[in-house]
């Protein structure tokens, strides 16, 4: 074997070395049985960043989960089907962009999502009422709640706590009409007191930010990890955040 061959297939190797740690190719796909939760905030033609993803993005990343034979679910639906590639796509804070932008590709796709709304959070472009009523009216989209001012839990006494919890869940039925059953933690600071808030407040589930997949959500039905996405993520982190729960970027 030539040198020249040999520098070849070294070069191959680190090729490929680099390639999978660039990607994480070496995380073990998830079996298509286990449920899985993706994360977005806001769905906007604006710099891509962990927060926003444009609709461009969120089109063609709809798109594939369709062409895939994914089984788009509300939160808690996905806690009681035992479909196979059964996804909830979820939205944090309540951004005004959710309708403007990303419903309407929701509805191309008929795809199902829950957002969970902050209502008194300051510092967005927030869903108004009539906004909220329309997607809720739609069929495709649950509303859950995330704390009233979207306030860090994790660094509030006990009882200013459970009335941005109480309240939150209390404001979004009010916005909705229907009962408000699932929670997710302001920058998803929880403890085990915090978990014991949200279930006392008759939540029957709570969403987290830890990047996970799980065969079991009812196991854990008020500590529940999520896909995170960012705006920049390119094909093959989508499919390996969807594929094993996590990616490199």
């Amino acid at each position: 074997m030539s040198l020249g061959v040999i520098l070849g297939y070294i070069a191959s190797v680190v090729a490929g070395l680099v390639l999978a740690n660039r990607y994480q190719l070496w995380r073990l796909a998830k079996p298509a049985t286990w449920p899985r939760l993706l994360m977005y905030h806001s769905i906007a033609n604006e710099a891509p960043t962990g927060m926003n993803t444009t609709p461009a993005k969120f089109d063609a990343q709809l798109a594939w989960l369709k062409q895939q034979g994914y089984i788009f679910c509300t939160v808690s639906e996905l806690l009681t089907t035992s479909q196979p590639k059964a996804i909830a796509i979820t939205f944090d804070d309540g951004f005004a962009n959710n309708y403007h932008n990303a419903f309407p590709l929701l509805k191309k796709y008929q795809a199902k999502a829950t957002i969970y709304l902050a209502p008194e959070i300051a510092t967005i472009d927030k869903l108004t009422t009539a906004q909220i009523t329309e997607m809720q009216d739609s069929g495709l989209i649950e509303f859950g709640a995330h704390s009233v001012t979207h306030i860090n839990l994790l660094q509030t006494a006990a009882e200013p706590a459970r009335q941005e919890i109480i309240g939150s869940k209390q404001q979004v039925e009010a916005l909705t009409g229907v009962a408000c059953r699932s929670f997710a933690y302001p920058f998803g600071r929880f403890s085990d007191e915090t978990v014991e808030l949200i279930r006392a407040a008759g939540f029957s589930s709570a969403v987290t930010t830890k990047k996970k997949i799980i065969a079991n959500l009812t196991a854990q039905a008020f500590t529940i990890p999520r896909i995170s996405t960012h705006g920049a993520m390119d094909s093959m982190q989508f499919y390996i955040a969807v594929s094993r729960g996590r990616y490199k970027f």
